[in-house]
């Protein structure tokens, strides 16, 4: 089956939504939270520029850097280990969508520490860049989707086809996995059909 995944962020997790389509149809494949952040690492690793925020330049510098880097290999863990459960099911992986915020300036570390509402925003960036890049890594094609506009690109059959995919899939179906669906199906109406 030909299917793509959408992906919905927070601080240190993320929904993840596959969605398959065959024939005119489509179904939920998998749907699941994947976490971001080392367990060990969870209390200051899901923000770290608010743990860093009180620290010396150095060291706060060195603990946003460990903290991105270590988002970034463990969003390529997760993303190695959705490639490989669907290729053993068999499924045509098209793609993955993944919702992101407004884009951030390119503050440095030090400008965003400077002032607080930028370290939100840093961190609002900070997990769906991680799933981004996982994507590439992974070769897969990638769409970012800002999730403010994903309801004027939805058309009124997808936005139609949620509550029956959610009764499918069965809870949790809230307003993560619906636009993480949503992204996805979006993802495999806009690709063509393989051939």
């Amino acid at each position: 089956m030909r299917i793509a995944a959408g992906f919905k962020a927070h601080s240190g997790w993320a929904v993840l939504v596959v969605i398959g389509a065959a024939g005119e149809g489509f179904h939920v494949i998998d749907r699941r939270r994947i976490e971001l952040v080392d367990p060990a690492d969870i209390d200051w690793a899901k923000q770290p520029y608010h743990a860093a925020e009180d620290l010396p330049p150095a060291e706060a510098r060195q603990l946003v850097e460990r903290a991105v880097s270590s988002a970034h290999r463990i969003a390529a863990k997760e993303l190695r280990a959705f490639v490989k459960r669907s290729r053993e099911a068999g499924h045509e992986i098209d793609g993955c969508a993944v919702l992101v915020g407004s884009p951030m300036p390119d503050w440095t570390i030090e400008q965003i520490l400077s002032v607080h509402v930028r370290m939100h925003k840093a961190e609002g960036v900070l997990f769906p860049a991680a799933l981004a890049g996982a994507v590439v890594g992974c070769d897969l094609n990638l769409v970012t989707t800002p999730e403010k506009e994903l309801p004027a690109r939805a058309d009124a059959a997808s936005m139609k086809k949620l509550p029956e995919l959610g009764k499918s899939a069965g809870p949790p179906w809230g307003k993560d996995q619906k636009n993480a669906a949503l992204a996805a199906m979006l993802f495999l109406k806009n690709i063509p059909e393989h051939g």
